[in-house]
């Protein structure tokens, strides 16, 4: 009987591999269902097992199932390894995603699973955390604090109970790398959080998913009854978010596992100090989870000889917006922007020039085509006026309208904010109302109290465009530097980034419209 390979990835799933599995298994194939390989404009994909390898064809229609298994299907790729996508790509996280089955046990353990929590709890969890420091992983969440010193805190942290949480709430647009490790490689993850046990003293953990992934969720419970017995004493559980933007912050993510309202907390205490129940928590994303048992197994030399400057390691980057090849990209720190976009990306779907692209979710800098130059590297996007984030790449062709794009920023923080802090709750409605003025030319946007002048018993002179976008510059340093968390404090980035290097689509910055 011929074995065949069909994800069961979300994004698959959506495109249709269910419907294609059922055709192949009604011809009598043995269909296995694995994560994605990341490449959507291939999916649904089919993988063959021949004596030569894994033979994928994709796309592939229902229709087309008998095809595939004669091997005259006009789709064929060959070797999914031989791919341009694929085979420039440094896969250490995502190595196993699209090969096995996400809840064969067995499956994991023969491609290298288990291995690391089996040598980490054979050495002492100093020398665990000292691994991990000595990698130069950060933190792939956004922030890119450094993993082993978070895990230092913790471990030094004198309590009874510790705490291990993942934050898995990935929230921004564009992005999906969580989502695709989690239903296509779960023990990945689950590996990652017993060693982090391990090594600072935890005894329970928390998975945060948001309500929106439910296949995620789904998977990883089913993982996590699976492995209870392998990871034990380390208890896991699922916790379920309601889809609040601000819970992918760490705090109000402590906050709504505990069962409050998902509200920023003031720092300090760090919640490596008193976070989880009060208790001395390590909180790291997925992706930063999933890293640790690579560098355990193979070492941190090996992780870390992966990079460029101080970022160390690979980055699984996800390519969205209007691009050809959209999909996860796994690939060490220092590749440019430009080769990601046009080169791995395959310029715009549109076939139009690319205008410009967001990095790091709807809260990151737009960059145009003369900045492609730049590494992807921590500290060249910060002194680029950006951040990496969850590594999120959205392309906008030369249709896009950039007031409109950096408009959306101030609106989408405005409907997202917890509220705790007047510069987010309050500045990025005065945001909106302020690039509204611009659109109108200077003049106060009808509905507005400056379009009221009965309302403060005087009437307002009506500000020129350089005088509203002055405002608005800043407007965005106080949320910058005023706000509580990221939420406030990294959408001025967008706009920002938006008037300093698409000022034509603000309109004349000449004396009032007349």
């Amino acid at each position: 009987m011929t074995r065949v390979f069909v994800s069961a990835d979300m994004a698959s799933v959506a495109l249709g591999a269910d419907e294609v599995a059922a055709a192949l298994s009604g011809r009598g194939a043995r269909v296995m269902r694995t994560g994605s390989r990341g490449l959507f404009r291939i999916e649904p994909l089919v993988e063959v097992e021949t004596a030569a390898g894994r033979i994928a064809y994709g796309p592939v229609h229902p229709d087309e199932a008998a095809a595939v298994l004669d091997g005259t299907h006009p789709n064929r790729i060959g070797l999914i390894e031989e791919h341009p996508f694929f085979s420039r790509q440094q896969r250490f996280t995502f190595l196993r995603c699209g090969v096995i089955d996400p809840l064969d046990l067995d499956d994991y353990a023969a491609h290298g699973g288990w291995s690391a929590l089996d040598a980490a709890r054979a050495r002492s969890p100093q020398a665990v955390v000292d691994e991990v420091k000595e990698s130069g992983l950060r933190g792939r969440g956004g922030a890119g604090f450094p993993t082993g010193i978070k895990w230092q805190t913790v471990l030094d942290a004198e309590a009874a109970e510790k705490f291990i949480v993942c934050n898995a709430d990935e929230g921004d647009s564009g992005t999906f790398a969580d989502r695709m490790l989690m239903e296509g490689d779960p023990f990945c993850l689950i590996e990652g959080m017993a060693i982090a046990a391990h090594a600072v003293g935890a005894g329970r953990g928390f998975v945060y998913i948001r309500s929106e992934y439910p296949f995620a969720i789904r998977t990883m419970q089913a993982a996590i009854m699976r492995a209870a017995p392998r990871i034990a004493p380390l208890a896991l559980e699922v916790r379920v978010g309601a889809g609040a933007y601000v819970c992918g912050e760490e705090t109000a993510l402590l906050d709504s596992i505990e069962g409050k309202r998902g509200q920023v907390r003031a720092k300090p205490p760090l919640p490596a100090i008193a976070g989880l129940f009060g208790k001395p928590t390590v909180i790291n994303n997925v992706l930063s989870l999933a890293a640790i048992p690579f560098i355990i197994a193979q070492g941190a030399a090996a992780y870390a000889k992966a990079g460029f400057g101080r970022s160390r390691g690979t980055m699984p980057i996800q390519l969205a917006g209007n691009v050809r090849n959209g999909g996860l990209f796994e690939a060490g720190f220092g590749i440019t922007l430009g080769e990601l976009v046009e080169e791995v990306g395959g310029g715009t779907e549109s076939g139009r020039p690319v205008k410009a692209v967001q990095v790091g979710g709807p809260l990151g800098a737009y960059f145009p085509p003369s900045m492609f130059h730049l590494p992807f590297d921590y500290e060249a996007f910060t002194a680029a006026g950006g951040l990496i984030g969850h590594a999120g790449i959205t392309v906008f062709d030369d249709t896009a309208d950039m007031a409109r794009m950096a408009r959306f920023a101030m609106e989408f923080c405005a409907h997202e904010s917890c509220g705790k802090c007047t510069p987010c709750r309050i500045g990025s409605v005065r945001g909106m109302e302020t690039i509204d003025r611009i659109a109108a030319g200077g003049r106060a946007a009808p509905g507005t109290v400056e379009a009221l002048p009965q309302m403060r018993n005087a009437t307002p002179r009506a500000r020129s465009r350089a005088e509203e976008i002055m405002l608005l510059r800043d407007l965005c340093d106080t949320m910058k530097f005023g706000s509580l968390c990221a939420l406030g404090g990294f959408t001025p980035y967008p706009v920002l980034s938006a008037l300093d290097h698409f000022p034509e689509d603000f309109g004349s910055l000449a004396a009032p419209l007349e």
